[in-house]
Parts: structure tokens; sequence; C-alpha cells
């Protein structure tokens, strides 16, 4: 276990936070009590929890070809046929994951391939399960085209407390299924948009592992 480069700077923000307000109730409350215990107990805990929250383990890879991997930790919540309006503009399945505080926020490729389409957007942050947020919240959208020709999107959605999306790809170059795909910071969502023969081998409610678990297959 790592932790990833995307929390350095928050770490440090974190770390100068809490030592700060520990040090101004010293010095207004010098007198050591049970409250001063108190605050260094959940001081401690809120750095602990701000440090665990950008974890990024080292995992083995449970794919191969035409094998689709989560690209991230949590629990999926939608699988549905649907409309693709951005890039496709054809009927897709959607498998969206939401992954909370608690989940690693590492986003890994699900498959290999080259990159054809990225683009970022600006936008709202509603709670992540909100079927709105797929197309309204900050959000990116990847592509991977794959050697047999299928296309797979990704998209990245920040909620209503992640404020930033970090995406790693550049179009035309080729990607590694396991590789890093990005990462989002405090609580969010991942939407895959897979060709509609795809044989799907999770179910809702099913909490899954990046990397691992296997999504489904392409035809």
């Amino acid at each position: 276990m790592k932790i990833h480069r995307e929390g350095y700077k928050t770490i440090f923000i974190a770390f100068l936070f809490v030592a700060v307000v520990l040090l101004t109730l010293n010095n207004i409350f010098e007198e050591q009590t049970w409250f001063h215990i108190f605050l260094y107990v959940l001081g401690l805990w809120f750095f602990l929890m701000i440090v665990r929250f950008f974890r990024s383990p080292e995992r083995d890879l449970h794919g191969g070809e035409n094998i689709i991997v989560s690209p991230a930790d949590g629990k999926v919540v939608v699988i549905e046929r649907t409309i693709e309006p951005e890039f496709f503009k054809e009927e897709r399945i959607q498998v969206s994951i939401f992954m909370s505080a608690r989940n690693v926020h590492v986003n890994w490729f699900p498959i290999s391939g080259n990159i054809t389409h990225y683009h970022y957007h600006p936008g709202k942050h509603m709670v992540a399960f909100n079927p709105k947020a797929s197309l309204e919240n900050e959000r990116t959208t990847t592509v991977i085209k794959t050697e047999d020709g299928k296309e797979i999107l990704i998209r990245q959605i920040a909620g209503a407390v992640a404020r930033r999306v970090k995406c790693y790809p550049v179009v035309g170059e080729p990607v590694i299924q396991g590789d890093e795909l990005g990462f989002i910071k405090f609580g969010s969502r991942v939407d895959l948009l897979l060709p509609v023969d795809t044989e799907i081998e999770i179910k809702i409610g099913q909490k899954v592992i990046g990397k691992q678990t296997v999504i489904g297959y392409l035809s």
C-alpha cells in the first residue's frame, strides 16, 4: 500500500490545519484536560482518514483479452440500456459504480486499446448516485478502442463532496488494462458505456474491486 501522488498536497494541508488548531487551543486553554485528549484523538482521526483516502493499493490484474475489469472500487448502482448522447449517440449498456469516501479512489483502465476520444466537462456537484449526475456534474469522458474495433466509454463523475477529477490519458496513445486512468477526490462515480452485446457478469448492489472484479465480456 502506498499514498497516491494526488494526495500529497491535501495531506500536507490537513496536517497543517490539525497542527494549527491544536496549538491554538493549547494556547487558549493551557491546563490539560479530558477535552484536550478528545481534541488530540479527533485531530489524529481526521488526519488518518485523509491519508487513508489517498491510499493506492498494489493489486494483481484479473483481466485478459475481451475481459472488462472494474475500473474502480465501489458498489454497482446502475445496469441498464440507455442512449449515450455525447459520443456514440446510440444504445449502450451503462454500468455505474458508486464510490463512497471509504473506497479507494484510484481509477484503472478496464481494457487495453487506444484512446480515441477525451473530453473534460465542468459542471455541477450533485450527489453521485443521482441519475442526472452523468450528464450534469463535473466529469471526464474517455473512449478506448480495442484491437478488434470495440469501443468502450468511461466517464468519471465528481459527486457532492468530490470537487476534483484527475484523468491521465492522451488521445492517440495506447493504454494497457489495469494501468491508471485517473483519480477522483472524496466520493464519486464511474460509468461504463459498453456495446449492447456485452455479456454482463455483475449485479445491482454488488461490491466490486478495481482491476479484479470482472464486469463482463466483449463478444
